[in-house]
């Protein structure tokens, strides 16, 4: 696991439009999430332990939020040749076995993450209703093994800003976890 913080895509940044599957291979497109008050990306992952961790914890605020109006979509970019744990039918079984109400989309290709700029798993991405960036950072402090609680504390507070109407908070810090798994030779030149 190489501990990799997220790039920190300047604040504003219009959100890259998509088309992927989901885990059944359904076609999702960035039009289906047209939610009027904002909309949550999240890159991650299965085999990840900085997302493990955590997987309650999202299916938690993914359930809180969907019922204010964000759309959440998480979407997996590893590369599952060589991470076979990230393929598309583990990753329903995540979202039976922890309750995933969102979509879990793969990036095959991991051109979106690219044009997210996405670094690591987990990596988040809030927009606003107008779909420019408003928060990127992590999801709290806790991480594998720091005896920190999982809270979701600095994430749910950007949320819960962007639903008050307020600025966007002044603090945000990068989140950390296991990099994205890019298959050989496709490492964007943002990465390492």
């Amino acid at each position: 696991m190489v501990r990799t913080a997220s790039t920190m895509l300047p604040l504003g940044t219009k959100a890259p439009e998509f088309s992927l599957p989901d885990a059944t291979g359904k076609m999702m497109h960035f039009s289906d999430f047209n939610e009027e008050r904002g909309l949550l990306i999240m890159f991650i992952s299965n085999h990840c332990p900085y997302v493990k961790m955590l997987r309650e914890a999202l299916a938690d605020l993914g359930r809180t939020y969907q019922k204010e109006c964000i759309s959440v979509v998480a979407i997996n970019a590893n590369d599952v040749e060589n991470y076979p744990d990230d393929r598309p039918e583990k990753m329903m079984d995540e979202i039976m076995t922890y309750g995933y109400t969102f979509p879990y989309l793969y990036d095959e290709s991991q051109e979106v993450a690219k044009a997210y700029h996405a670094a690591c798993t987990p990596d988040f991405f809030l927009f606003d209703g107008d779909r420019r960036l408003y928060y990127r950072g992590q999801f709290d402090d806790a991480r594998p093994g720091n005896d920190v609680d999982v809270t979701g504390k600095d994430l749910r507070d950007a949320l819960d800003r962007l639903l008050a109407g307020e600025p966007a908070p002044e603090t945000q810090k990068a989140s950390l976890g296991c990099n994205i798994k890019w298959k050989p030779g496709n490492a964007p030149e943002y990465f390492g």
